[in-house]
Protein backbone atom coordinates (compact mmCIF):
# COMPACT_ATOMS: atom_id res chain seq x y z
CA UNK A 1 0.00 0.00 0.00
CA UNK A 2 2.39 2.73 1.39
CA UNK A 3 3.86 1.91 -2.33
CA UNK A 4 1.21 2.58 -4.29
CA UNK A 5 1.05 6.23 -2.20
CA UNK A 6 4.86 6.34 -3.16
CA UNK A 7 4.32 5.98 -6.64
CA UNK A 8 0.91 8.00 -6.97
CA UNK A 9 2.85 11.24 -5.68
CA UNK A 10 3.96 13.29 -8.43
CA UNK A 11 6.98 14.98 -8.90
CA UNK A 12 6.63 19.24 -8.36
CA UNK A 13 5.99 21.05 -11.51
CA UNK A 14 9.02 22.52 -13.31
CA UNK A 15 8.77 26.29 -12.99
CA UNK A 16 7.77 27.82 -16.13
CA UNK A 17 10.46 30.24 -17.73
CA UNK A 18 9.63 33.71 -18.87
CA UNK A 19 7.04 33.33 -21.44
CA UNK A 20 8.02 33.08 -25.04
CA UNK A 21 6.66 35.71 -27.56
CA UNK A 22 4.28 34.08 -29.50
CA UNK A 23 5.38 35.75 -33.32
CA UNK A 24 2.59 35.83 -36.16
CA UNK A 25 1.80 33.88 -38.67
CA UNK A 26 3.67 34.83 -41.48
CA UNK A 27 0.34 34.59 -43.86
CA UNK A 28 -1.47 36.79 -41.44
CA UNK A 29 1.09 39.38 -41.78
CA UNK A 30 1.29 39.69 -45.46
CA UNK A 31 0.37 42.50 -47.17
CA UNK A 32 -2.72 42.02 -49.75
CA UNK A 33 -4.38 44.30 -52.00
CA UNK A 34 -7.92 45.16 -51.39
CA UNK A 35 -10.57 44.97 -53.95
CA UNK A 36 -12.30 48.34 -55.64
CA UNK A 37 -15.63 47.61 -53.21
CA UNK A 38 -13.55 47.02 -50.23
CA UNK A 39 -11.20 49.88 -50.51
CA UNK A 40 -14.08 52.36 -50.28
CA UNK A 41 -14.03 51.19 -46.28
CA UNK A 42 -10.64 49.90 -45.97
CA UNK A 43 -8.34 52.08 -48.25
CA UNK A 44 -6.64 50.89 -51.07
CA UNK A 45 -3.01 50.57 -50.01
CA UNK A 46 -1.78 47.23 -49.32
CA UNK A 47 -2.21 45.44 -45.45
CA UNK A 48 -2.41 42.57 -43.50
CA UNK A 49 -5.24 41.12 -43.42
CA UNK A 50 -5.69 41.46 -39.74
CA UNK A 51 -5.39 45.16 -40.66
CA UNK A 52 -8.11 44.42 -43.24
CA UNK A 53 -10.78 42.97 -40.54
CA UNK A 54 -10.07 45.52 -37.79
CA UNK A 55 -11.12 48.39 -39.87
CA UNK A 56 -13.41 46.71 -41.44
CA UNK A 57 -15.22 46.50 -38.22
CA UNK A 58 -14.42 49.67 -36.69
CA UNK A 59 -16.68 50.72 -40.16
CA UNK A 60 -19.17 48.49 -38.81
CA UNK A 61 -19.59 49.66 -35.46
CA UNK A 62 -19.49 53.42 -36.25
CA UNK A 63 -22.47 52.90 -38.50
CA UNK A 64 -23.77 50.46 -36.40
CA UNK A 65 -24.29 48.39 -38.58
CA UNK A 66 -23.80 45.10 -36.03
CA UNK A 67 -27.57 43.81 -35.07
CA UNK A 68 -28.81 44.70 -32.21
CA UNK A 69 -30.53 41.30 -31.04
CA UNK A 70 -28.07 38.93 -32.52
CA UNK A 71 -24.56 40.63 -32.35
CA UNK A 72 -23.10 37.67 -34.63
CA UNK A 73 -24.99 39.20 -37.43
CA UNK A 74 -23.79 42.42 -39.53
CA UNK A 75 -26.43 44.12 -41.53
CA UNK A 76 -24.91 45.63 -44.93
CA UNK A 77 -25.46 48.50 -46.06
CA UNK A 78 -24.66 50.33 -49.57
CA UNK A 79 -20.75 49.95 -49.23
CA UNK A 80 -20.85 46.56 -47.54
CA UNK A 81 -23.49 45.00 -50.11
CA UNK A 82 -20.66 44.25 -52.87
CA UNK A 83 -18.31 42.91 -50.61
CA UNK A 84 -21.11 40.64 -49.08
CA UNK A 85 -22.49 39.21 -52.26
CA UNK A 86 -25.46 40.90 -52.35
CA UNK A 87 -27.29 39.53 -49.18
CA UNK A 88 -28.45 41.98 -46.97
CA UNK A 89 -27.09 40.47 -43.79
CA UNK A 90 -24.18 38.19 -42.80
CA UNK A 91 -22.98 36.38 -39.72
CA UNK A 92 -19.15 37.11 -38.55
CA UNK A 93 -17.71 34.21 -39.15
CA UNK A 94 -19.38 34.70 -43.44
CA UNK A 95 -17.73 37.78 -43.19
CA UNK A 96 -14.71 36.82 -42.52
CA UNK A 97 -14.89 34.33 -45.91
CA UNK A 98 -16.30 36.90 -47.73
CA UNK A 99 -13.84 39.49 -47.29
CA UNK A 100 -10.77 37.07 -47.85
CA UNK A 101 -12.47 36.71 -51.82
CA UNK A 102 -12.02 40.47 -51.27
CA UNK A 103 -8.50 40.51 -51.10
CA UNK A 104 -5.29 39.53 -53.13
Amino acid sequence: MAAKKAAAKKAPAAKKTAAKKRTPNASFMKEMTPSPALAEIVGAKPLPRTEVVKKLWAYIKKQGLQDAKNKRQINADDKLKPIFGGKKNVTMFEMTALVNKQLS
